[in-house]
């Protein structure tokens, strides 16, 4: 039965973007469910390459065609983000199923289910993030990215012409360009933006009121993944490339007989419930590996932390010096003077070193750095010999 929602939804502007992001513990697994996978697939897996490529015969894209499928559009969009690194981009080129999941982990950050607090490798030291392995989206070697890292991707991701002029920002902008023959008018990836921020307002343009752009995106609705994703791949063909000549490709009978509306989306049944966004063993097992790796590592952070608040033990290693009175200073004026047959034995001292004298050669040891007596940390040995001298020594 085909409907545009389930149960009766309070109005669309309810919605606020604090609401939309996943929300886990640190070291916590995003499931399928969580990042909707199957929508994902459907929507990256489609065929129709009926999308303008802003880029011909550039990377990634494996071909010169002037038309690309939506999987091809946004890999392209990211990949000639300036804010792509060379490395990234050489593992794109290397990888291509690399290149398909970053692609839906950025879609995901790019509808802001996926927020800047997230990070996906388990080294991640810093507080104001939280690590989450993604068992279902990093079956490839690298997909080790951070939302905010993605998230800075996103925004570079610009045409030519965007670059030193702001690119479109609301819905009217983006088809008045199209409508004056700029194909494409903006990047797939300030479309979304665009569609994101604009919810609300589009909820009864699009939909019947009830529904939204980003409840395509969120588990709880209940709809059919295959048609949101038809429904998703509708409103970026209608933004930037429909026309009055060529019907949209993804269009259903409601869609053609209500010119401006999207497909219809149907519910799932208690059937389709459970045979959708399920996770597979082997994803279960690796995201509680993950999720190990990640605690022990913190484990071991806080008790290198601890240890470095414990006082330092000195090391001082004693070095005992003979010294003769004729050596030492007075440090006094005054007081009456000492003979010097009486100063003629020697007394001991010792001066804390970090490291033990291996010469061999006591007189070698440091001494202290001011060169005076009274910098001495102790003295020891004294006998009547040399008593005198060392109380003219304080």
């Amino acid at each position: 039965m085909a409907t545009w929602a389930g149960d009766p939804s309070p109005p669309v502007a309810y919605l606020s973007r604090k609401a939309l992001p996943i929300k886990r513990h640190d070291a916590e697994p995003l499931t399928r469910e969580d990042v909707q996978f199957d929508l994902l697939q459907h929507i990256f897996s489609d065929k129709n390459a009926v999308f303008t490529n802003p880029n011909p015969g550039g990377n990634p894209l494996p071909s010169k065609s002037s038309k690309v499928t939506f999987a091809e559009l946004y890999v392209s969009a990211l990949y000639n983000s300036s804010k792509c690194s060379k490395v990234l981009r050489e593992k794109m080129l290397d990888t291509p199923a690399f290149s398909i999941e970053l692609a839906k982990i950025s879609l995901l950050t790019n509808v802001g289910r996926i927020n800047t607090t997230m990070a996906f490798f388990p080294e991640m030291k810093t507080a104001l993030r939280t690590y989450h392995p993604v068992p279902s989206l990093q079956k490839t070697d690298g997909n080790a990215q951070d939302a905010p890292r993605i998230k800075n991707c996103l925004k570079a991701a610009l045409l030519p012409s965007e670059v030193k002029t702001a690119p479109p920002s609301s819905p009217d902008e983006i088809l008045d360009r199209r409508k004056a023959g700029q194909r494409p008018p903006t990047t797939i990836v300030n479309l979304i933006f665009v569609l994101a921020n604009h919810a609300a307002p589009l909820a009864s343009v699009h939909f019947d009121g009830a529904l939204n752009f980003l409840d395509l995106f969120l588990p709880h609705k209940g709809l059919v993944s295959a048609d949101r994703a038809r429904t998703f791949l509708w409103l970026a063909y209608h933004y930037l490339e429909d026309n009055d000549s060529e019907a949209n490709p993804f269009d259903d009978d409601y869609s053609r007989r209500f010119p401006g509306k999207a497909p219809l989306l149907n519910q799932m049944s208690s059937q389709q419930m459970r045979t959708e966004n399920v996770d597979t063993a082997e994803e279960i097992a690796w995201g509680k590996k993950m999720s190990s790796t990640r605690n022990a590592f913190l484990q071991k952070l806080v008790n290198s932390m601890e240890e470095d608040k414990k006082p330092k033990a000195t090391t001082a290693i004693r070095q005992f010096i003979p010294v003769s009175a004729n050596s030492l200073r007075r440090t006094r004026q005054s007081g009456p003077s000492q003979d010097a047959s009486n100063d003629e034995g020697a007394f001991m001292y010792y001066v804390p070193q970090d490291h033990p004298n291996t010469s061999g050669d006591p007189n070698r040891a440091k001494r202290p750095k001011n060169g005076s007596a009274n910098s001495f940390d102790a003295t020891v040995g004294t006998t009547p010999d040399n008593a005198a001298a060392f109380e003219n020594l304080f």
